[in-house]
């Protein structure tokens, strides 16, 4: 089943066209990574298929009806984003952050329902933050903080969840913990999630999709074991790498172990003491 498409997307800035008709459909229950080399685009597709750009032609179609030409407030209901890094006013609390999920669901001057109060109360409980609801934001590790800024889009109550590399600037420990959420948010009740991934090991454990991107360009699309091959891994990224079943899981494992080099380009010299000639190691007075 396919709810979300995009057809023909042309995203421009400045007029110069970053993504060019592009068109996939997102499997509907399933966790899909895009993947791709920095400044491939992946980030500027997440917004627009969230929404948040314009495209400059084509469409993003959510259950047969294109999203940029409905409300803001309409389309909060079936999806929700959380950008990369997102910060939160200094001194807000958790309950406070996640109270912000129920926007689209508000009336009048914006008091909260018994309903709202009860979803955010579940959406704490699903991420596992209760016991920190009541501390401020600015207060939480990387972890928690993510876990937070997640447990307000699941007060939005929408079936379809973007993430923008969600894991960025967290460490092994906090990345996992994120990461197994998702997967459990995502079993637990058939959410569909969308995250741009940087680390390709985590696409391959935690995606059941993955679309590979490169300038603009979907360059491969399938299940773990169907893009995550050496083959894809040196025209995408630009590196050798040997692809091994993982031990535990039997998924695609990644071991980078040099970038491709191309036949035009020339090797560099290396001089007695091991400095490459002509690197600013190699100047001497």
């Amino acid at each position: 089943m396919v709810r979300l498409i995009t057809s023909q997307l042309d995203i421009s800035y400045e007029n110069k066209i970053i993504v060019g008709n592009l068109s996939v459909a997102i499997p509907h229950g399933k966790i899909t990574a895009l993947v791709g080399a920095n400044g491939s685009g992946k980030s500027t597709i997440l917004k627009t298929m969230s929404r948040i750009m314009a495209p400059s032609s084509g469409v993003v179609m959510l259950d047969g009806k294109s999203i940029h030409k409905q409300s803001t407030r309409e389309v909060a209901k079936q999806l929700a984003i959380l950008p990369q890094s997102p910060v939160a006013p200094d001194g807000l609390a958790v309950s406070e952050l996640v109270a912000y999920g129920r926007f689209p669901y508000q009336k009048g001057f914006g008091m909260l329902s018994r309903e709202d109060r009860s979803v955010i109360q579940w959406a704490i409980e699903a991420t596992g933050m209760s016991e920190f609801a009541d501390r401020a934001i600015d207060q939480l590790s990387g972890g928690q903080r993510q876990r937070a800024w997640i447990a307000m889009a699941l007060a939005q109550q929408t079936d379809i969840l973007f993430l923008d590399e969600p894991t960025t600037f967290l460490d092994m420990a906090h990345q996992l913990e994120v990461l197994e959420l998702l997967r459990q948010l995502n079993e637990s009740s058939g959410r569909t999630i969308i995250m741009v991934v940087h680390d390709l090991n985590h696409a391959s454990r935690y995606a059941d999709h993955v679309i590979a991107i490169k300038q603009g360009k979907v360059s491969a699309e399938g299940t773990p074991q169907e893009v995550m091959t050496t083959e894809v891994l040196r025209d995408v990224f630009g590196i050798e790498a040997d692809v091994i079943p993982d031990p535990r899981t039997g998924l695609p494992l990644c071991l980078p172990y040099s970038l491709v080099r191309h036949e035009d380009q020339p090797k560099q010299r290396i001089s007695e003491n091991g400095v490459p000639v002509g690197s600013l190691l190699a100047v001497s007075g």
